[in-house]
């Protein structure tokens, strides 16, 4: 619901109303129904992999009904799922949600196990010979192809059952700690208990003198949870890299590449293109330190700094500002876009008031068909404008995979950025193009800012992720070792461009990415600069990518990202690729430092 305030709260409500109501009750105990009708088809269909390649008619049936039965339940279990995981993501301290999430990730373990033998049946058939006997199969053709690549990384199934237990101990286990550890960290500053979100949000204040104090006090509240977030995060890169090897991949990047449906080749082009744009990043670092504080270089403290304008610090971006601004602006992309942005506003599906037990950052999450819920800590800037277009962005996706399945909606993380993407764009250009000389300025530092971020930052917490897998394979990792490994990553990336001295060592302990899937990082920097390409394309044949667009969203889970590039043109296994994306940046890099006078 909204709440009085001028930041509005979500609204859970046409999920369910209460976790003890006859209807949230019944939505629970159906979930679990299906899940042992599904346990039952199983055995009944003898639904495990095969000795004949050759797909019978009872191998056609199975498939089918098994098929159907996961998109009913995984359908049904979204809706339940995100009701309850999307209390706690607001409030930690929500003793029956967090007990609910519990009951339900226990109860769902027979799942992984079902879809491991689902995986296996069908990597053990003729793909083809399904997919031309099969009509659920042809419109579910790449994740059946799919399935033989993972069933070829299967451990025996009873293996995989223990895995999928043992995870509730093991790395699901040391992740919800992390989460539970942050969202409920808080710490004194200027004589009041302060939630660490909160703190966070004090990169941007306007006051230098505040933000080194926050950045201090930061550093010291993460200082002492560094032991238990060690261990967590020892725990989980052990796993992660033991599941790997066991499972018969390379190593772990073998393993995220595939499921982020990219190449090695993609990756290496990709990071390749991305490391010669290090000194123009070094440029930019060094004209906002100028800009700042007259300094040679950013301490960590000023990274996120608001740059001065004409008449005081940029503050208007009130958040009915930005409803207005955002709106009429993905208008004039398409209708449908601006009126689906005005949706989301009206019918309250956004959380964006910073507090107590809400966790930081922002996402995305589907709810159901074409709906969706938006967390966001708003900052009256116009980062948090952009920030704001890019989880609609997300939502807008949700919408255009609505009349696809839920097995075909499995979005790669690389590809989930396609639209938010874009839609930032969309905002920055429109704000660019009415800004004035100092507007100009802070709109190219947000754009930099984040631009700076997903790709310097990421390729930053890409090679400390290397870095701690590659060294976990002989020991547990101190909390000081991890934290002069992220400060070694830091080093390498942001060169001269931030005071080496004054660096942030704890951002493996800040950012949650790397307590989930493995190399949770380097997809964000594919979707900025994929997202770029599209956007490119846009510009050059508006109609004609309109008429596209949306269908290639709808598509995300029914194809690999080289094949859908290719339908625009776009050879991503080259390094020119890359290279013109960040050609964009550049340019604005240079009209940055142009209006400093750096």
């Amino acid at each position: 619901m909204s709440t009085s305030n001028a930041l509005p709260h979500w609204d859970l409500t046409p999920l369910f109303t209460e976790l003890d109501t006859p209807e949230f009750t019944a939505a629970f105990a159906d979930v679990l129904t299906q899940l042992q009708g599904l346990e039952t088809l199983f055995t009944e269909k003898n639904i495990t992999a095969r000795t004949e390649a050759t797909p019978t008619d009872d191998d056609i049936a199975a498939y089918e009904a098994a098929t159907h039965g996961f998109n009913a339940l995984y359908s049904d279990l979204r809706r339940v799922r995100a009701y309850v995981a999307l209390r706690v993501t607001t409030n930690s301290r929500d003793a029956a949600a967090q007990a609910k999430l519990s009951e339900l990730r226990g109860a769902l373990v027979p799942l992984s196990s079902l879809s491991t033998r689902f995986t296996a049946f069908i990597g053990s058939l003729d793909s083809e010979a399904l997919i031309a006997r099969s009509a659920v199969a042809a419109a579910h053709a790449y994740g059946v192809r799919e399935a033989r690549i993972y069933a070829e990384h299967q451990l025996p199934l009873e293996q995989e059952d223990l895995v999928a237990n043992l995870s509730l101990s093991g790395s699901s286990a040391w992740a919800r700690l992390h989460n539970d550890i942050t969202s409920q960290l808080t710490l004194e500053f200027n004589g009041e208990s302060t939630p660490m979100s909160v703190i966070r949000t004090l990169a941007t204040d306007p006051s230098a003198a505040v933000r080194k104090q926050a950045y201090d006090a930061e550093l010291a509240a993460w200082k002492g949870v560094a032991l238990p977030l060690s261990f967590a995060l020892n725990s989980i890169k052990h796993e992660t890299r033991l599941l790997a090897e066991r499972r018969g991949w390379s190593d772990v990047l073998e393993l995220c590449c595939n499921n982020n449906s990219i190449t090695r080749a993609t990756l290496d082009a990709m990071r390749a293109a991305a490391e010669k744009s290090f000194p123009d990043f070094r440029r930019y670092l060094k004209a906002k330190a100028k800009k700042v504080s007259s300094a040679e270089a950013l301490p960590w403290w000023d990274l996120f700094a608001p740059l001065e304008v004409e008449g005081g610090t940029e503050s208007d971006w009130s958040w009915e500002a930005a409803k207005v601004f955002i709106g009429e602006n993905f208008d004039s992309y398409s209708q449908k876009m601006g009126d689906f942005a005005r949706k989301t506003f009206a019918e309250n599906w956004i959380d964006a008031e910073p507090r107590p037990g809400k966790r930081d950052g922002a996402f995305c999450s589907s709810v159901g068909p074409g709906e969706s819920r938006i967390l966001q800590n708003y900052r009256p800037s116009f980062d948090g404008v952009s920030t704001l277009a890019h989880e609609l962005g997300h939502a807008y996706h949700n919408l255009c995979l609505k009349d696809r399945t839920i097995l075909q909606s499995g979005t790669p993380m690389t590809l989930a950025e396609t639209a938010s993407i874009f839609c930032e764009t969309i905002v920055k250009h429109a704000a660019l193009k009415s800004a004035g000389p100092e507007e100009r300025l802070a709109i190219l530092e947000a754009s930099l800012q984040n631009a700076c971020q997903v790709v310097v930052d990421i390729d930053s917490r890409f090679r400390f992720e290397k870095a701690v897998i590659e060294k976990r394979k002989e020991r547990d990792l101190s909390a000081d070792e991890l934290c002069e490994l992220m400060l070694t990553a830091q080093r390498e990336t942001y060169g001269d461009g931030l005071d080496s001295d004054a660096l942030h060592p704890y951002m493996w302990a800040v950012k949650g990415h790397y307590y989930g899937s493995a190399f949770y990082n380097f997809p964000y920097m594919f979707g900025f600069l994929f997202g770029l390409g599209l956007y490119a394309q846009y510009e050059q044949a508006p109609e004609r990518f309109r008429s596209a667009y949306d269908d290639l969203l709808s598509q995300t889970g029914m194809a690999d990202a080289t094949e859908l590039a290719q339908r625009f043109g776009l050879d991503i296994e080259s390094e020119a690729f890359w290279s013109g994306s960040l050609d964009v940046v550049r340019a604005e890099i240079d009209q940055f430092v142009a209006l400093v006078g750096a």
